[in-house]
């Protein structure tokens, strides 16, 4: 009986070495090196594969300096990691800080936020920071597997039953366009009362409810056009950006279409009727449809309307490359 054991016993033994050999030996090596290891875990399938100025993705996530730290916190919010450790190098000595800096500062969190997919972006990112250079961050994402689902198979019928191929990029673009508008109402309610019985702050709101706030309008417009293959994200004007505590924020899309960097507002494009008028007709305009910055300001004759599309360049530079051109 013994004979027999001993040899089962040996090749168990055997398994869980070869099992566990590289996990004990990157433990080991990191142990013996005094270098901690980063564990690069597989991305989401809304894991957009672009760079843009304000931030890129990393592949090491060894930071080195203040933009490092920015390209990964966008590329662990941007592959949809609820979780996530880095470690600040020695080389790096205001690391900590630095890293201090961004975490509480919503202003920088938000507009990294609109970069990314919709379905990857956060509603909460939490950042714990130990003074041997270890950083965590963890993240709350806005949009749950189930609606995710169910948005993805919405819009994909949607376009199929709208757009085809005989269309060009700007028949596609005005087709999505007038069909969200159509469907949709701007909700009054969330706006003044910062409540509604509707999701209109994302994109459920307006593709099953027909209500929608800018946040709403935005969303839903970029899972088309990220769909439907154009490169894009959201720009937010926010109280922080104008100065204001008593202005309220906007947000509205970016769309790259023929080498030019162009807006997409439809939240200004469903103006919500006149209450002191008795045709309550909606209205579709194309305003701000594939507008460049400049005329998009011309078209700002309300001073309401021109304050909300004062958006800080600083967060959004490739609109800064086409104003030099």
């Amino acid at each position: 009986m013994k004979k027999i054991v001993v040899p089962i016993i040996c090749i168990v033994l055997l398994a869980i070495t070869f099992i566990y050999l590289n996990p004990i030996t990157d433990a080991l090596a990191s142990f013996i090196s005094n270098e901690a290891v980063v564990v690069i875990k597989n991305n989401n399938k809304y894991t957009k594969d672009i760079d843009y100025l304000f931030a890129q993705r990393s592949d090491d996530y060894i930071p080195y300096s203040y933009q490092d730290l920015l390209n990964i916190y966008y590329s662990v919010i941007n592959n949809g990691w609820n979780e996530f450790t880095f470690y600040c190098p020695d080389e790096y000595s205001d690391c900590l800080d630095d890293v201090s800096t961004i975490s509480s500062d919503d202003l920088i969190l938000t507009h990294l936020n609109n970069y990314v997919h919709p379905f990857n972006s956060f509603t909460n990112i939490k950042t714990s920071i130990n003074t041997n250079g270890e950083i965590t961050l963890k993240i709350d994402y806005l949009y749950t597997d189930e609606e995710i689902i169910e948005i993805d198979k919405e819009v994909d019928r949607i376009i199929a039953e709208i757009i085809n191929d005989k269309m060009d990029n700007k028949n596609q673009l005005k087709t999505i366009h007038d069909y969200i508008i159509n469907n949709t109402r701007y909700d009054t309610t969330r706006n003044e009362y910062e409540d509604s019985e509707y999701e209109s702050n994302t994109a459920f709101g307006p593709l099953f409810q027909g209500y929608a706030t800018c946040n709403g309008y935005t969303d839903l417009m970029a899972i088309f056009l990220t769909k439907l293959g154009y490169n894009n994200y959201k720009i937010a004007t926010t109280p922080e950006d104008l100065g204001s505590e008593t202005e309220t924020g906007h947000i509205w899309n970016a769309i790259y279409l023929d080498g030019t960097w162009l807006h997409i507002d439809l939240t200004w494009d469903d103006p919500v009727p006149n209450p002191d008028v008795s045709d309550q007709t909606d209205f579709l305009l194309d305003t701000y449809f594939l507008v460049t910055t400049e005329k998009m300001h011309e078209e700002d004759t309300s001073g309401e309307v021109l304050i909300k599309h004062t958006f800080n360049p600083l967060y959004y530079l490739e609109f800064n490359e086409q104003k030099s051109k």
